[in-house]
């Protein structure tokens, strides 16, 4: 019984033995993995966000790596995490500010990517994600609807207040058939991106941008 007993802890012990090499193996093997592929991620990262701004912020309106140029600004209303601000310059001067904004559609929420002048005209809206409806909300995608280019030109004050709403509050924008809420969700969304920049304008065009 004791030879079987001891043969029985030889053996549990070379199995643990063998098991917790193998862990520290896998866990090796997964941390050069990590390291070895973030270079590649960061750049498909980088990659995506340029092709974000590109499509709201018109190369010919700047000269500056948007990417390198940002700055980070608080404001309750945007939410509690600091809003990231893309500035983008001709030169030394202010052309343009890019961020991110966000509504609550009917299936959750709507994150867009904003551009507007010194002046707080909107240069481009994109939709980033969305779960709305397909067929009904989604008509929010440029690549399904020209309706969101709509808003190019546009600032607080065209239209005036009561016309930042969907048709059907009263309001200067067109909704869906059968998908009002998502509309909605994306004219408060630009609003209050309007309102945002209007707020931070001075601190945005005197910015110095971190590098």
């Amino acid at each position: 019984m004791e030879a079987f007993l001891k043969k029985m802890q030889e053996y549990v012990g070379y199995h643990s033995v063998m098991l917790g090499l193998i862990g520290l193996a896998a866990s090796i093997a997964l941390a050069y993995s990590s390291v070895a592929t973030a270079p590649a991620i960061a750049k498909v990262l980088a990659d995506d966000k340029k092709a974000s701004l590109a499509q709201v912020m018109p190369e010919k309106l700047h000269d500056n790596d948007l990417l390198s140029s940002s700055v980070e600004v608080s404001d309750t209303n945007m939410g509690t995490a600091p809003v990231k601000v893309y500035i983008a310059r001709q030169g030394t001067s202010f052309s343009g500010a890019v961020f991110e904004t966000s509504g609550s559609g009917y299936s959750g929420t709507i994150r867009l990517i904003m551009a507007v002048d010194g002046e707080g005209k909107i240069l481009g809206v994109r939709v980033l994600s969305h779960t709305e409806t397909p067929g009904l909300g989604d008509k929010i995608e440029v690549l399904r609807d020209p309706w969101i280019t709509k808003f190019n030109g546009l600032s607080l004050s065209n239209p005036d207040e009561k016309g930042w709403h969907v048709k059907k509050d009263g309001g200067m924008f067109d909704q869906f058939s059968g998908a009002t809420i998502t509309p909605r969700a994306v004219v408060k969304a630009i609003k209050q991106g309007l309102d945002f920049f209007n707020a931070h304008r001075q601190e945005l065009l005197t910015s110095t941008p971190a590098k």
